[in-house]
């Protein structure tokens, strides 16, 4: 397996030898990197060579093949977050970074499937983030091109590929629907108090603590023939009210998962094999992280940062999301 994981002297030979680099790490690395052709973002977790790892002192590196015929850098807040689409190439495809809990992050979440242009070229990435125990660090992206880091807005490398390279998207979801009740949500958020529950109107986080509901299996929905998850967040109990890692959307029915008897394991079979040599990036879950003990354990070879949500497309939760480039 090629070496993914990188001290900051190596990166900063990388970049000054005019590599084109997809970066993740800590803030006080990163900051130390000279200007390129690099994006990057924060996060600690990585799935390494030799498994989940946690450090603030390596850097994670994917390097851009030399078959590459363009790759171009460009930021988006959340008045522009739309055109990401319009604007890729239309042979190849686009990674993406954005910070969580900014604006832009909210923005792309609840508005992706609407963008023009929506899926029509592949989009990848990840949510960047910071320890779970950090209170105080603020999650950031960088537009190496300039060095530039910004705590609201997302980087984007969109890269153009050669007529013989065709670069596609897919995900790993080890979650199905429950055989349990109907949850329908009255209006798109990150947060909500009510729902309809199997037709009737009640409050989410009573109905979440009356079930003895364990909130490490996410909510299941099918949107546009995918089952999609949502990842409970935190529970305010006095406002009654759940928050979640991405958006529930009005009237789509979602369902508790199925309980995973081996999170582990179930990770370990749905991973398909044998693709090592052409997965390009690749990004899994913090919550996967944490609920299947991933430190030192790996999931087949694959390897990339673990983020506080996944783009495949659109925001992801609880997914291993990975892209491809095979010789047509």
């Amino acid at each position: 397996m090629k070496r993914v994981l990188f001290e900051k002297k190596d990166v900063i030979q990388m970049i000054t030898a005019g590599k084109k680099l997809l970066l993740a790490g800590d803030e006080k690395s990163l900051r130390d990197l000279p200007s390129g052709c690099w994006i990057a973002g924060t996060i600690p977790y990585f799935m390494g060579e030799q498994g989940g790892v946690f450090t603030q002192d390596q850097i994670y590196v994917t390097e851009f093949p030399d078959y590459v015929l363009k790759a171009e850098v460009k930021v988006y807040d959340e008045t522009h977050i739309q055109q990401v689409y319009t604007d890729a190439p239309r042979h190849g495809f686009s990674v993406i970074i954005i910070p969580a809990s900014s604006p832009t992050h909210f923005t792309f979440a609840l508005n992706a499937p609407s963008f023009p242009n929506f899926a029509t070229r592949p989009l990848i990435g990840w949510v960047a983030g910071v320890a779970v125990d950090d209170d105080v660090s603020s999650p950031k992206v960088f537009d190496g091109t300039r060095q530039l880091a910004l705590d609201n807005g997302a980087v984007v490398f969109h890269v153009e590929l050669p007529a013989n390279k065709l670069a596609e998207i897919d995900i790993v979801n080890i979650f199905e629907q429950g055989e349990v009740d109907s949850i329908v949500f009255p209006e798109d958020g990150f947060s909500a108090t009510t729902a309809l529950i199997n037709g009737q109107s009640k409050n989410i986080a009573d109905y979440v603590v009356e079930n003895a509901i364990d909130t490490r299996l996410p909510l299941v929905t099918n949107l546009s023939g995918a089952m999609i998850n949502t990842s409970f967040k935190s529970m305010d109990f006095a406002k009654r009210q759940i928050t979640f890692y991405a958006p529930v959307f009005a009237g789509y029915r979602y369902k508790i998962a199925k309980p995973v008897d081996d999170y582990l394991d179930q990770l370990k079979k749905k991973a398909p094999a044998g693709l090592s040599e052409n997965v390009f990036v690749a990004c899994n879950c913090i919550l996967n992280y944490l609920y299947a003990n991933l430190e030192g354990r790996k999931i087949g070879n694959f390897t990339g940062p673990i983020t506080f949500g996944e783009i495949a497309y659109q925001l992801l939760n609880q997914t291993l999301v990975y892209l491809t480039i095979e010789d047509v």
